[in-house]
């Protein structure tokens, strides 16, 4: 699985300005155009522009949002077909699981997580109300739409001082047994999501998203690596949401919010190139303060959801790990997997 190296100050030196113009410019065209979910568009634009590197990669810029409206689209119309037949529904979302992790332990691209994404927002948000799936499909679409509108505009008025993006190369797994260890995968996830459908609600969906974002890598170092990555993020970004709201409270203006979250971004989007910690662990941090901030201004109590984020992206992203470990364990005795390559390179 593909991590993108930490941005260095040769080759973009204004990254961080780019970063926190972006966060703040995507939350006020949710604003103006009143989204039912403001915090994707500055979520979604942060996160498609953080993974650029060197100059404006048009792939990731136009490609990003094109190829995550087509899936949102396609997996709402299917979870539409199905959601009146469950066990048909389980099928299918247990089948596009497991090919998405098959494609990126057999081919390291990116995109499956894309897909892994898409299925798990729709089918928790299918088996809990259609109406909740719509809202979510079009916020999705809407954040979409301003990623790929406002980062080449930003690109443009803030460029980086390279000529070409970051070249990546996207690295198969060496150890085999890609479909088997893709169903262990899939059924882990299946668990979560079966917990999800059933028992808890959508307030809780970063359960299945951390697991999502752990399972993705081909090792159980890295995994762990990722999960303690990104519970660190998480205490990181709930820390800041809860300052930019206790300033934001003494100082309530819709220009100090954005004057905080700009500041903020900027902070961390300089850690992600000259932090201690590993780039992701800031760019996740800056997802969670925007999440946080973001929702909290809506309907959600600060502390009690920083705190519940906390938890669910430790249970999540460690309990999948470790369950998807002792499964290969039992199942594929003979498998021996050693980490080849660092996860975070620098």
């Amino acid at each position: 699985m593909f991590v993108a190296p930490r941005p260095r100050v040769e080759n973009d030196p204004l990254f961080a300005i780019r970063l926190a113009c972006g966060c703040v410019t995507a939350l006020l065209v949710a604003v103006l155009i009143q989204s039912q979910m403001p915090m994707l568009l500055p979520a979604l634009t942060v996160g498609l522009m953080a993974g650029m590197r060197k100059a404006f990669d048009i792939k990731k810029s136009v490609g990003g949002p094109l190829i995550l409206i087509v899936f949102i689209t396609l997996f709402y119309g299917l979870v539409s077909l199905v959601h009146v037949m469950p066990a048909v529904a389980l099928v299918v979302v247990f089948a596009i699981s497991g090919l998405s992790y098959y494609l990126i332990l057999k081919t390291g691209n990116p995109v499956g997580m894309l897909l892994l994404i898409s299925i798990t927002l729709m089918s928790v948000m299918g088996a809990k109300s259609l109406q909740a799936m719509l809202v979510i499909k079009d916020a999705f679409i809407e954040g979409a739409i301003t990623a790929f509108v406002l980062i080449p505009i930003l690109y443009w008025l803030i460029p980086s001082v390279a000529k070409v993006p970051l070249e990546e190369i996207y690295t198969p797994d060496q150890h085999g047994y890609h479909l088997q260890r893709a169903m262990i995968r899939s059924a882990v996830m299946m668990l979560l999501l079966c917990w999800l459908y059933t028992v808890l609600d959508t307030t809780n969906m970063i359960l299945a998203m951390a697991a999502v974002f752990a399972l993705v890598f081909p090792t159980k170092e890295h995994q762990f690596s990722e999960a303690k990555e990104r519970s660190f993020a998480t205490v990181i970004g709930g820390l800041l949401a809860l300052m930019v709201l206790s300033l934001t409270n003494l100082m309530g203006h819709l220009s100090i919010l954005l004057a905080l979250m700009f500041l903020v971004a900027l902070y961390l989007g300089d850690r992600m190139m000259n932090g201690r910690h590993p780039p992701m662990v800031y760019q996740f941090a800056l997802s969670v303060m925007i999440a946080l901030t973001v929702g909290s201004l809506t309907n959600q109590e600060p502390v009690s959801s920083t705190f519940l984020r906390i938890t669910l992206t430790l249970v999540g992203a460690v309990g999948a790990a470790y369950l998807s470990a002792l499964l290969e364990r039992i199942f594929l005795p003979h498998l021996r997997i050693e980490p080849h390559l660092i996860k975070n390179p620098d």
